[in-house]
């Protein structure tokens, strides 16, 4: 099933095309969180980052990096996010792997309200060796 990014990638619906390789685009988003707020997305369908083949991973992170910098020189930034969501409860909402830049700058009001936890005595290790018996 075609998303809205693989109708853009088509030329069915217009879109701001910021840079373009032979398998990854870099759009303006539509609706950003501070304008310039850019997209990376592989020209081919994957739901989620998981499903990326890590033969493309290289391309994807060299194309975000080449659009963070002229974000970065465009706009004089002192910082920026590059992030992806992936699954419907992290906030994804177009099945259709991408990564975001988007500017920011001092006083935006965009903030990470985090519970952060602490591990009990011994748990930092139960949990990574957990993690490291499943890393393929």
């Amino acid at each position: 099933m075609s998303t809205i990014f693989t109708k853009v990638i088509n030329r069915e619906i217009p879109a701001e095309i910021l840079y373009e390789t032979d398998n990854v685009i870099s759009i303006i988003d539509i609706m950003p969180i501070h304008y310039g707020h850019a997209l990376v997305i592989p020209k081919k369908e994957y739901k989620n980052f998981l499903e990326v083949p890590e033969s493309e991973l290289g391309e994807l992170i060299t194309v975000t990096q080449k659009v963070a910098k002229s974000l970065v020189k465009t706009f004089n930034l002192e910082g920026f996010n590059f992030f992806a969501n992936n699954g419907e409860v992290a906030g994804q909402s177009v099945f259709h792997f991408h990564i975001h830049i988007t500017p920011r700058y001092s006083n935006d009001n965009i903030s990470f309200n985090l519970s952060l936890k602490k591990y009990a005595d011994g748990q930092m290790k139960d949990v990574a060796d957990k993690i490291r018996a499943n890393i393929v």
